[in-house]
């Protein structure tokens, strides 16, 4: 195993954090846990469905045999029936990367949602310019309704953000839920190309994992296949008993068409084919945010095990 002491930062500098990213189907999270090993580093996961509790198999959480492998952090903490913010995780993540810095570890960030990357390592307030037409909306629902009802709006969307603000203000509290209610919204092209123009708060290394569209394609649609074997229709029956999901959640790839099934509204068959072409439509969309990111180093993973994909990647942060 590599030496970490190669890969950290000088003493009393900051610390270099090397950040993976890369589509669903890739195999990241292997990849990311030969990269701790060699690092004796700890993973912090960006990924807006991963943060679940109760949904290990439909989210491809890491599996106990990688836990027990690397440390990870932000996996499966959020109780699937409340709303959950990029901002929320952002302060979540900082504080996780802060304690494991002071500590002396080295850091891997390891993630597909780019706005979930980018809440780790920045502020997102960068990213998100204010919306005239909401804020005028949101001002006369304050006027109408009165500012409690948009505090407890904000509460449900961005509790982090309610206990921050003082919501006895009601131009501070528009303002909050204006934000909340943008970030939950699909980015523009525009956005997302602000958001990696931002200010970063911790050095790092952005390293972009690629592979072939075919080869990912055809492990979509394995893998789907495996959620089913491994009890993902089991597992959206016990969401179903803890009651209604978020609004988030329900959404996800996976519960959607599981609940459509369990209700009787189409066959077993037809929610992997929705599934399937769901998680591709997903792997187009992280592919297009990804080719775009400035300052990215890439590595191809084509049938290469992950110790040498991992191998590559902890040279390019040795002499990045």
């Amino acid at each position: 195993m590599n030496s970490p002491a190669a890969a950290r930062a000088p003493a009393g500098g900051p610390q270099r954090l090397l950040v993976l990213i890369g589509p669903t189907a890739l195999g990241k999270t292997a990849v990311a846990v030969a990269v701790a090993q060699r690092l004796d580093a700890e993973i912090v996961v960006s990924d807006s469905m991963q943060v679940y509790a109760g949904l290990p198999i439909l989210t491809n959480q890491p599996s106990p045999r990688q836990m027990r492998a690397a440390p990870h952090h932000l996996v499966g903490y959020v109780d699937p029936r409340s709303d959950y913010s990029a901002a929320a995780y952002g302060e979540a993540a900082h504080a996780v990367i802060d304690r494991l810095c002071a500590a002396g570890r080295s850091v891997v960030i390891e993630g597909g949602s780019g706005l979930y990357v980018r809440a780790a390592l920045g502020d997102l307030s960068f990213g998100v310019p204010s919306d005239p037409g909401l804020r005028a909306r949101l001002e006369r629902r304050c006027e109408s309704e009165g500012s409690a009802a948009l505090v407890g709006e904000l509460q449900a969307r961005d509790p982090a953000s309610a206990a921050r603000i003082d919501t006895a203000n009601p131009r501070r509290v528009v303002r909050a839920l204006e934000v909340a209610m943008l970030q939950e919204a699909p980015l523009t092209e525009e956005q997302y190309g602000r958001l990696w123009r931002a200010p970063d708060r911790y050095p790092h290394l952005l390293v972009a994992l690629e592979d072939d569209r075919e080869l990912i394609r055809g492990r979509i649609d394995a893998r789907v296949r495996e959620m089913i074997a491994a009890g993902a229709v089991d597992e959206v029956r016990r969401l179903e008993a803890l009651g209604m999901p978020s609004r988030t959640v329900a959404q996800a790839i996976g519960v959607r068409e599981l609940r459509d099934h369990l209700a009787g509204r189409c066959s077993l068959q037809e929610a992997v084919a929705a599934m399937q072409s769901r998680t591709r439509r997903l792997v187009r969309r992280q592919l297009t945010w990804m080719r775009k990111l400035p300052d990215a180093a890439r590595l191809d993973v084509s049938g290469r095990p992950p110790g040498d994909v991992a191998d590559e990647a902890v040279v390019l942060l040795r002499h990045s």
